[in-house]
This record gives C-alpha cells, sequence and structure tokens, in this order.
C-alpha cells in the first residue's frame, strides 16, 4: 500500500468515474484501475462497486476510505512542515443547501488553510444531492435541515446510507423579501398577507418532493409559484418581482447585499439546521475546521 495508491482511491470517490479521476491524476486509466485494483489485492477488500452508472463506494471501502484521508492529510502536513509546503495538494469539498453562512464557514476555511495549492469544492445543490455526495464520499460534509414534516422521510433515508445528522441550531421560520417590497416595514407577517406575492423555491429535479424542499412549509399551497436553481436568481426575483422565499432568517449582508432582509414569519414550526457526516469517517482536519466555522456563525 502506497500513499499514492490512496490518493488515486480518494480521488476516484470524490470524481464517481475513472474517467475522471484518470484525468485528474494526470494517468492514463488503465494504470489508475491497474493500481486500484492491486491494493484491493494487497486489503482483500473490494473498495469500489462497479455498476452500470458508474462506480460507487462498497460497504468495505467506506471504511477503508474514512482512514485513507487522514493518512493522507498526515502526510500533506508532514510534507508542508518539512517540505516547506511542496506536499500534495489539500482537499475538501461541502455539499449544502443555499445558506450564507455555510459559504461565510467556507470562506474562513480557506483564508485559514488555502495555501499555495489546494482544491476546494462548495456544492450548493439539491437535498437529495447532498445525501448521496456525503454517502458516496465525494463531499465529507452535507448542511441541511430537518422539520416535524420531513423528519421522519430524511432520518430514515441518511441511516440506510450511514450518516448522521449533527444539529447546529433551531431557527423560528422567516421570509426574505426585497427592502422595496410593501411587507418590509412590518415586525411580522402571515401566511395571508403573502398571498399576493410569489412565492419562490428551490427546485429539486426528480426528487421535487415537499420532503425534499429547502423552505419550511412547502405543502402549503399558494396561488404563484416560482421554483429556481441558485440563490442569485432567487434574490434577483425576489427584487424584480417582489416575492418572498420562507428560510432561516439568517442573511450576511457582505454576501448578498443590502437589498434582502429578513422578516419574522407568525406560523407554528422550526429548522433544526445541521450537518450530516458518514458514520464511518472521522472528520478530517480541514472538516474539523470547516464545522467550527459553521458554529461560530450559527451563534
Amino acid at each position: 500500500m502506497t500513499l499514492q495508491q490512496l490518493r488515486y482511491i480518494i480521488t476516484v470517490a470524490e470524481t464517481g468515474t475513472m474517467t475522471e479521476a484518470a484525468n485528474a491524476l494526470f494517468i492514463s486509466q488503465p494504470s489508475l484501475s491497474n493500481a486500484i485494483h492491486e491494493l484491493e489485492k494487497e486489503m482483500g477488500i473490494r473498495i469500489f462497486d462497479r455498476t452500470n452508472k458508474g462506480i460507487i463506494v462498497s460497504k468495505d471501502g467506506e471504511a477503508f476510505l474514512g482512514y485513507a484521508r487522514q493518512v493522507v492529510e498526515q502526510a500533506n502536513l508532514l510534507e508542508d512542515r518539512y517540505k516547506h509546503g511542496i506536499g500534495g495538494k489539500q482537499r475538501f469539498c461541502v455539499s449544502t443547501q443555499h445558506y450564507s453562512f455555510a459559504v461565510n464557514a467556507f470562506v474562513d476555511l480557506i483564508k485559514q488553510f488555502g495555501h499555495d495549492e489546494y482544491d476546494f469544492s462548495i456544492r450548493e445543490t439539491q437535498t437529495y444531492e447532498i445525501i448521496d455526495d456525503v454517502a458516496k464520499m465525494k463531499s465529507e460534509i452535507g448542511v441541511l435541515y430537518l422539520n416535524r414534516f420531513n423528519d421522519t422521510v430524511l432520518c430514515k433515508i441518511l441511516k440506510a446510507n450511514g450518516l448522521v445528522f449533527n444539529e447546529l441550531f433551531v431557527a423560528q421560520p422567516h421570509i426574505f423579501i426585497s427592502r422595496h417590497n410593501p411587507l418590509a416595514g412590518r415586525k411580522s407577517v402571515t401566511m395571508d398577507e403573502l398571498a399576493p406575492y410569489p412565492y419562490l423555491s428551490f427546485e429539486q429535479g426528480d426528487h421535487n418532493s415537499f420532503y425534499f424542499s429547502e423552505e419550511i412549509f412547502s405543502s402549503v399551497e399558494r396561488p404563484k409559484n416560482i421554483r429556481v436553481r441558485d440563490r442569485a436568481t432567487l434574490f434577483n426575483l425576489l427584487i424584480g418581482l417582489n416575492g418572498y422565499t420562507v428560510c432561516s432568517g439568517i442573511i450576511d449582508e457582505e454576501l448578498n447585499g443590502a437589498d434582502i432582509i429578513a422578516i419574522p414569519l407568525k406560523a407554528e414550526g422550526n429548522m433544526r439546521i445541521g450537518y450530516i457526516t458518514h458514520e464511518k469517517c472521522i472528520p478530517s482536519r480541514l472538516g474539523e475546521v470547516y464545522i467550527d466555522a459553521l458554529k461560530r456563525y450559527c451563534l
């Protein structure tokens, strides 16, 4: 077993295909396949399952990858200390629902550990993909929310994928609206008062179920609905159409501008916002730093 082989399997797990991993590693696909096959033979386990849809981490591979990440990270630390920063690139990936505090924490991580070379990723994506990314170890951490409505369904999916939910904080329902919206001066609003305005939510693709929605009260019938894929589009429509979205109430003016404000929503319910990790993986040093940064922004 070599460090190079461990770096190979980590890259394959992150990309999900031999072709993409080989391109990222600048080696041929046959060489990569042979290296992984030799490692599997030496360790006496099957690290990856080959399917028609690509490569997925096997059950044995999940535990092995957790240890591999720790070994590679420690090797990088040694190289950084004794070879004056010419060690391998630092790698880290997080998948998240569309939360500004998750982006802020990512910025803090890069400021602290983004030296001359690094390869970090943040994926603001759909709820199901967040779960899938962490389950397949493409991302070390996923950020999402649970509430009374989706808890049973999502917790069942998390458990089936060997994932653990770690609560960060409980948020009361708010809305995001434009500073120029007629409701902007209110101390709080009701669902009835929102009826004349377009409701914006994040589209969930093939898993566009109420249970995977990023917005609390997703099952409430609304006369005007608009679904989007990214945060910038949603904010532009909030401003251009006087629309609204239901949210946690946490917003960063530096990141999102001063035109979007949060107002409490008078409705029963809350959001348990937290992060998910794989139960067989110990958080890496970068993962621990990112989690600490999340906690700071959630206070």
